[in-house]
């Protein structure tokens, strides 16, 4: 259930999250707290229907999530779902292509950066939440575990691609296979995030990041993303065809032309963004 309270670029009311656009900002709160804010069906509902927002609303420049109270993501709520020894069997894969596949790709879609702050716990689901996003920050309490192991099931929501592609196959089955948990520190000192810092700094810590990148040329950062992720499976002519065009595309733009007019002038450019 979705309430618009301050009308195109201002807040909406959800049950499971907490949502505004301000600023360029999108900031988007997991809000099950109670429940270290895992997910059950009406909040994959809201999210789904924020990113819609984010993406429609062309104020908006960066997508800032975290989320709220302790943790910041356990991942499925198990108690959502009418699992018991002996009963009916549950059809995983139908949850996976109804909710956690498309919330993904939405988040690796979106036409703008998105910066997560992971506070607490990121299990599950949630750790792979937070690996879809383009730059992690992490409090120092912060930890991400792949329980998967502990319920007979593989790591999802792309876990497994995320994961060795991150810090390499061997580091990646240890997790998987383990289900240990990794500290933030040992975290952002492996490459899975970007920054581990102390908890007290991690909410002004992301907002400047996300007030930099709500400056910043969305067009051209967007398109980075895109080449970043297309070169492991591009050979190295494929990912030059690729640099090419998007550079021919990028070439265009009004922010291109206001960044070498801002440098020759020596003043801070004014990117309009996509």
């Amino acid at each position: 259930m979705s309430e618009t309270v301050g009308g195109e670029g201002g807040a909406v009311r959800y049950d499971h999250l907490l949502f505004a656009i301000d600023g360029g900002i999108a900031r988007l709160t997991l809000n099950r707290p109670e429940r270290l804010n895992s997910f059950n069906d009406a909040m994959h509902a809201e999210m789904r229907d924020a990113l819609a927002r984010v993406r429609a609303d062309a104020s908006a420049r960066v997508l800032m999530l975290t989320g709220a109270g302790r943790g910041f993501c356990a991942g499925q709520d198990l108690g959502d779902r009418a699992v018991a020894p002996g009963g009916a069997p549950v059809d995983l894969g139908d949850s996976i292509e109804r909710n956690y596949r498309p919330l993904v790709l939405a988040l690796r879609d979106l036409p703008l950066p998105v910066v997560c702050a992971v506070n607490g716990v990121a299990a599950g689901a949630g750790a792979n939440l937070a690996l879809a996003c383009d730059i992690v920050v992490a409090g120092r309490s912060a930890s991400f575990v792949q329980a998967f192991c502990r319920l007979g099931l593989v790591p999802d929501s792309g876990g497994t691609y995320f994961l060795p592609r991150l810090v390499g196959t061997a580091r990646a089955l240890g997790l998987a296979l383990l289900g240990d948990k990794l500290t933030a520190t040992d975290a952002a000192a492996w490459g899975l995030i970007w920054q581990c810092v102390d908890d007290a700094e991690l909410v002004p810590a992301t907002e400047r990041l996300a007030a930099g990148l709500a400056q910043a040329p969305t067009r051209g950062l967007v398109a980075t993303r895109r080449a970043l992720h297309a070169a492991a499976g591009n050979t190295l002519e494929a990912q030059l065809d690729l640099e090419r065009d998007l550079q021919r595309e990028l070439g265009t733009s009004a922010d291109y032309r206001e960044g070498v007019a801002a440098f020759v002038a020596r003043r801070p450019p004014r990117f309009v963004g996509h």
